[in-house]
């Protein structure tokens, strides 16, 4: 039973991975299948089947949809949010590396604090 739960959550995985694409490709690259399949190295055919749920991409293709879109191969492949980690990239480039260091002995004071509230 294990190993068809692992392939249920695979393949649902999948499919959601290619919706992503899908709508990456439609609402923020404004491409069809066809002109995205040749700038990430891959026919209009499997791309059509990646956006379907039935493929995934190799590591080149998706670093290349990463590079296109802006988004992180971690909202690409698992559909983790990356707008938290772009601002967070952002605001490190103001600080050096012994503030961005306090900063976290900070936020995990904080957490210590907020996890041990009563």
């Amino acid at each position: 039973m294990s190993k068809n739960y692992d392939k249920s959550i695979e393949k649902e995985e999948q499919i959601a991975r290619g919706e992503r694409i899908k709508e990456i490709r439609e609402k923020e690259l404004r491409l069809n299948k066809s002109d995205l399949a040749k700038k990430i190295g891959v026919s209009s055919q499997f791309l059509g089947l990646v956006e379907d749920g039935k493929g995934n991409l190799m590591y080149r293709s998706i670093k290349k949809l990463r590079d296109l879109s802006g988004h992180s191969a971690d909202y690409i492949i698992y559909g983790l949010d990356d707008t938290v980690l772009n601002t967070t990239k952002k605001y490190m480039e103001y600080f050096s590396e012994n503030e961005l260091k306090e900063g976290i002995n900070i936020l995990n004071d904080l957490i210590y604090l907020l996890k041990n509230k009563k």
